[in-house]
């Protein structure tokens, strides 16, 4: 779901059993009961009807709605369930998560791209489509950042609620799925022991089909805007001021494979025996200050800088990411239960992955998936040889087509919420401060993502895993 890079340095103390049972390390039950999911619901609720229905309490009280509800399920989980180690990961992959964010967010602020050009159809589909490839090298959350402000620029005098729909579908989302930097869940994959262009050689298919059917789409409802943009044509193309901060960007780039499991180089503190090193967040987090004080203050303004929109995501996933830690336990403890296994087909994995990533994180649930998925047919994710064999096929039947579905569905769903994943929400934040009305939580939903994106998603189900 998030633009992050999950904790993987922090293994599960629990240990899951063949019947799907979880034991911490001091032999006592951890599965959490299923009310303890009733905050994440509660939590989820609340984003999807407080801007519509309560508006005023809401954008006062969000900040300790998201804290008081996450702290107590922390608390229960070191109190009652005697579990500190989940607590404790979910607050370095919230800290992860947030030093990415803020880091692209910093890099990104300081670059100020226009196309001087009058818009067209053709003109968005051009730019929506370079977000969409730049997704795969610098991430969606970095091709999120980058493009939403001459996005927003391109189309002023004429923006409308379904270009910012369609920007999240495509380059906050579903662009990013051809290569493991453009999305956590297959840069797991890929640290786990995919092979790195497993992602191109086998989601470029449904990659481009998606993209083709909504650009499409998209040129419909342009189509029908008849709104004339204000400003006059130029006889430029492209200009780009703030330059200097493509260097911050391939600094953050390169820093997201610092990972202590990889890089055992690393200075690290041992923690109940996994080593937990947080140099990766520090050096992001220098670059965001650097990036911001070394940032031409001209760029600053033109790009209507400013911290609220981080500041708000950085309150709303605090909620989050405190809540849905018994939510994905509970999935994991389910898919590797017996029934879990018997359950498991391409269609069962499509979906299910799908269903969960538009509204947890998607890095773990991808995890859970395939190490359910493996486990089935008697391989580890643990082991680096059988993941290597399970992405190559042969050995195991249907693993190929298994790991696309997991693979395909962690990174397209994304797009079904504005939690579905990390930049979608920055995106939000970032139009509503230009002076875009977005619709709610429900409203997207039932208005954009079923009407126009699940189809899609069926489409693309139906081509390659119903069979």
């Amino acid at each position: 779901m998030f633009a992050t890079l999950p904790l993987l340095s922090l293994k599960a103390t629990a240990a899951t059993l063949s019947n799907g049972i979880q034991y911490g390390t001091n032999g006592s039950l951890t599965v959490p009961p299923f009310w303890l999911a009733i905050p994440f619901i509660l939590l989820l609720l609340m984003i999807a009807t407080g801007p519509l229905f309560f508006p005023t309490f809401w954008h006062k009280h969000y900040p300790k709605v998201a804290i008081l509800l996450a702290t107590f399920v922390m608390v229960y989980y070191c109190t009652v369930l005697e579990n500190k180690l989940k607590p404790v990961e979910a607050a370095a992959e919230y800290v992860q998560f947030m030093a990415l964010i803020t880091a692209l967010y910093m890099a990104t602020g300081g670059i100020a791209i226009k196309v001087h050009r009058r818009v067209t159809p053709f003109i968005n589909i051009i730019l929506l489509f370079t977000g969409g490839l730049f997704a795969n090298l610098i991430g969606t959350t970095g091709a999120s950042m980058l493009f939403i402000r001459p996005y927003l620029g391109l189309n002023r005098g004429r923006i409308k609620v379904y270009h910012i729909v369609f920007f999240i579908f495509i380059v906050s989302n579903i662009g990013g799925a051809l290569t493991p930097i453009g999305d956590p869940p297959l840069f797991l994959g890929f640290l786990k022991g995919v092979p790195f262009a497993w992602t191109l050689m086998h989601n470029s298919l449904p990659w481009l089909m998606a993209l083709v059917l909504l650009l499409s789409i998209f040129y419909f409802f342009e189509r029908s805007n008849k709104a004339v943009p204000t400003d006059a044509p130029c006889a430029g193309i492209v200009s780009i001021a703030g330059s200097k901060n493509f260097i911050w960007l391939v600094l953050i780039i390169g820093a997201v494979f610092l990972d202590p499991t990889i890089c055992t180089w690393l200075p690290t503190i041992d923690y109940h025996g996994h080593p937990i090193s947080f140099v990766r967040e520090l050096i992001m987090l220098t670059i965001a200050t650097l990036a911001f004080y070394t940032a031409n203050k001209q760029v600053l303004l033109s790009n209507g800088f400013s911290l609220a929109p981080l500041n708000e995501v950085c309150l709303i996933f605090i909620g989050i990411f405190g809540t849905m830690i018994p939510a994905l336990e509970l999935i994991g403890s389910f898919a590797a239960s017996e029934v879990g296994k018997q359950l498991i087909t391409p269609t069962t994995l499509y979906w299910g992955t799908g269903f969960f990533s538009s509204v947890l994180d998607n890095a773990p649930t991808y995890l859970n998936f395939v190490a359910a998925s493996m486990a089935a047919q008697g391989g580890s994710i643990e082991q680096l040889a059988d993941v290597q064999a399970y992405a190559a096929g042969g050995i195991y039947p249907d693993s190929v087509t298994k790991l696309s579905a997991i693979a395909l569905a962690s990174v397209f769903f994304g797009a079904m919420t504005y939690i579905g994943n990390g930049p979608n929400f920055m995106v939000k934040a970032i139009a509503e401060q230009a002076g875009v009305t977005m619709p709610p939580f429900g409203r997207y939903i039932f208005r954009f993502s079923m009407p126009i994106l699940l189809p899609i998603l069926f489409m693309i189900w139906v081509f390659f895993f119903a069979l």
